[in-house]
């Protein structure tokens, strides 16, 4: 039986999928033995405006109008930083990646390769179709279409919505095929061996804080999620109502956070002796706040942020879920009727204790073992 020894992830540029990946990998014990590689789109000026095209073509038509506007052609492969400045993470090359797990296959064994996002499909089917034999290839999140392309596919329960009597009443019947999965969802990260970790790395600085410890996780609006300095200061409102029932409270930021938004937060709060706001300069706390933290209020608008709050066992209140609408909102009313969340109102009693964990990382894993026996594969 040939055992699995190492993982490739491929990732998109974004925390919450990227994050995923490595829960999973974590997972299944590669927390060690994984390397990262990252699938970049052209960034800056126009660039925007072409978010929705496959990578390889948006590329391509990045170095035409460099072309028109008289630049030199772009030189092969990006180095692009990974948060945090762990290092420096190489573009995702499917075919040098099929290449070495074949090379290496008798030495090292098969590869198991996890990526996520719509951008790293092309590259991460390009390695099955290239490595068939010598790797096992897991996409997260749903790619649409032609399941056969991977070994397992994992898909979030929200990637479904477009399935709902709802969602097809807003979907036009000649787009239906583009948006919607064809086969039924398996499962869905912080997990606990990540949790231990950031706990004793983040000990010095969060473990004398006055209990209960709030942490607020601010994300940023989206086409489904849209929100402006009117949601930052009912935000802040509540946020002051609650401050009584608080030991500490800890404010951060995403990329995606508008400044308009960030600084009314900072404005009404970071006077008062309780709250503390991170400024994203150092090290990211947010492994050390779901390690740390006795409860949470995340923004409706990010799925992974609030999948891995949960994931934590401890309350989770979700605040703009009514501006929400397509799958953020199902994902949210799914949460809701699990018991997972509840929305903050800035009436609660934060010293109140309730909750159970998703741990849906785990049911992902045990299915990736299970598949990986069938294929007379182990992990090590």
């Amino acid at each position: 039986m040939q055992t699995v020894r190492r993982a490739i992830v491929i990732g998109n540029g974004f925390a919450g999928a990227e994050n995923q990946c490595i829960g999973l990998v974590r997972a299944l014990g590669l927390s060690h033995k994984y390397t990262l590689y990252r699938v970049t789109r052209p960034r800056g000026g126009i660039n925007g405006r072409f978010h929705w095209l496959p990578v390889f073509v948006h590329k391509r038509l990045e170095q035409v109008v460099k072309w028109i506007r008289g630049f030199s052609r772009i030189q092969g492969k990006k180095v692009v930083p990974i948060q945090d400045g762990e290092k420096d993470v190489l573009e995702a090359d499917a075919r040098h990646i099929a290449k070495v797990a074949r090379e290496t296959f008798q030495r090292d064994g098969p590869t198991l390769v996890v990526a996520s996002g719509r951008d790293t499909i092309p590259i991460s089917s390009s390695i099955k179709h290239l490595a068939p034999e010598r790797v096992f290839v897991i996409q997260i999140q749903h790619p649409r279409s032609r399941l056969h392309r991977f070994d397992l596919v994992i898909t979030p329960r929200h990637d479904y919505y477009p399935l709902t009597p709802e969602a097809q009443r807003q979907v036009p019947w000649f787009l239906r095929r583009w948006v919607t999965p064809r086969k039924p969802p398996e499962k869905h990260v912080a997990d606990s061996v990540a949790l231990r970790s950031a706990a004793s790395s983040w000990h010095d600085e969060l473990s004398s804080l006055p209990k209960p410890l709030l942490v607020v996780s601010i994300g940023g609006p989206t086409s489904r999620c849209s929100y402006g300095a009117d949601f930052a200061k009912q935000l802040a409102a509540s946020l002051h109502n609650v401050l009584p029932t608080c030991g500490s409270l800890r404010i951060s930021f995403s990329r995606r956070t508008p400044k308009t938004v960030s600084d009314i937060l900072v404005s009404e709060l970071a006077n008062h002796p309780k709250v503390y706001i991170w400024n994203g300069e150092g090290p990211n706390p947010h492994m050390g706040h779901l390690a740390w933290a006795d409860a949470f209020v995340i923004t409706a608008d990010s799925v992974s942020m609030l999948s891995e709050a949960c994931s934590t066992g401890k309350p989770v209140y979700v605040f703009g879920a009514e501006l929400c609408t397509w799958k953020f909102a199902d994902f949210l009313k799914s949460l809701q009727d699990r018991g997972a969340v509840r929305p903050f109102t800035g009436r609660e009693n934060i010293t109140e204790s309730w909750h159970s964990p998703l741990n849906d990382t785990k049911e992902a894993a045990d299915e990736v073992i299970k598949k990986l026996a069938e294929r007379g594969w182990r992990l090590q």
